[in-house]
């Protein structure tokens, strides 16, 4: 889940303290994995010589309830270094525990639901793809997301709604977690409530109009509006059991993060990134998101006084929003700053947090020198 320019590669959240830290682990564990580059890369290699996922051989249908047009005035594109409405598949930030990608055939794709429902059942990738099709804007975001930071991303989904399965299924009563498990056993944790309260959840096969990418969960992961991606978008899913969250920890949580998970608003400036920009007019502009809460407003702090930026036309309270300020900037050191309010009427705060256990706080700020 990358925008341009923002790195890319396999991030997971930041440890609160004293706590593991799995990119540290697995940096620590350089030489092992130095010697597992031999044995099981290579492994790898020749696995992949006999077979390898070919992504194109999905074809995604027309869906039942397609998505609208993105309307007039959404995507702003002719102010350079603002971050695309849509981020392209290929920049799209990854986190997950993955070493080597999976490869998950759609022909042996199974999803099991079972635990506290009356019907357990399993579909295979034919039963999900005869399901209803909805496409959907969502922006997802990663908990480790620091304040202006790029593990953040939008996309156009194509899945069926995960609420009709699960009711199809039964959900038996106090059944308030759905711990999610992907092809490698890997468990997130997610409330059961903001998945069956009629938002977009959903198994997503689809990104962008193109079948999942391999690293992006081919063929099936899913996707919430709205929940930071550590509980909620679990990619390469192939099971899922309702329980509570006295029953089972799962993976994050166990390691200090929140059992509940709803994103925060923020903000980001995209440009100017710092630095010496030329007098005159500059265009300070970016993104701010309250994804399944939708962005009202944005304001521009420029050496502590607050200005009303323009905003792109809102797509779906589930994406993020354009904003763009010109400011007409004078010679001198200057600090910028922004902060969003979101439709509940919610401006973010100032305060700043660290992104455990629960998601960053506070202003992106950005200093410029101007020439």
């Amino acid at each position: 889940m990358t925008r341009t320019g923002a790195p890319t590669g396999t991030y997971s959240p930041a440890p609160p303290p004293n706590r593991p830290n799995r990119r540290n682990f697995l940096i620590a564990s350089g030489a092992a994995a130095t010697v597992a580059a031999a044995a099981g890369i290579g492994g790898q290699y020749l696995q992949n010589k006999r077979f390898s996922v070919n992504t194109s051989s999905v074809k995604l249908g027309k869906p039942a309830v397609k998505a609208e047009a993105l309307p007039k005035g959404a995507e702003i594109t002719d102010i350079p270094g603002l971050s695309s409405f849509y981020t392209p598949n290929s920049q799209f930030y990854r986190v997950d525990t993955a070493l080597v990608v999976p490869q998950v055939s759609p022909q042996t794709w199974q999803l099991r639901i079972h635990g506290m429902v009356d019907k357990p059942m399993t579909i295979n990738f034919d039963d999900l793809m005869k399901r209803p099709m909805f496409d959907h804007d969502i922006t997802l975001t990663c908990v480790s997301e620091n304040v202006g930071g790029g593990y953040i991303g939008n996309a156009r989904w194509q899945g069926a709604l995960l609420a009709d399965l699960l009711k199809e299924a039964g959900i038996q009563p106090g059944a308030t977690q759905i711990v999610m498990r992907d092809v490698n056993g890997m468990n997130l944790g997610v409330a059961t409530e903001p998945v069956m309260d009629g938002r977009a959840s959903m198994l997503a096969v689809g990104m962008n109009g193109q079948p999942l990418p391999q690293e992006h969960g081919f063929p099936v992961r899913v996707v919430v509006p709205g929940l930071y991606g550590y509980v909620s978008a679990c990619k390469w899913v192939v099971d899922m059991q309702l329980t509570t969250f006295g029953a089972f920890d799962a993976y994050w949580t166990q390691r200090g993060w929140s059992q509940q998970a709803p994103i925060k608003t923020e903000s980001r400036i995209d440009t100017p990134k710092g630095g010496t920009v030329n007098g005159g007019t500059v265009m300070i502009a970016g993104v701010a998101w309250a994804q399944h809460r939708g962005i009202e407003a944005v304001e521009v702090g420029i050496d502590g006084t607050w200005h009303q930026a323009k905003l792109a036309v809102q797509d779906t309270i589930d994406t993020w929003r354009q904003w763009y300020y010109p400011w007409q900037a004078t010679a001198g050191k200057h600090t910028l700053q922004v902060r969003a309010t979101d439709k509940t009427g919610y401006t973010q705060t100032s305060v700043f947090h660290r992104p455990e256990p629960n998601g960053a706080t506070g202003y992106h700020t950005v200093q410029v020198t101007v020439a």
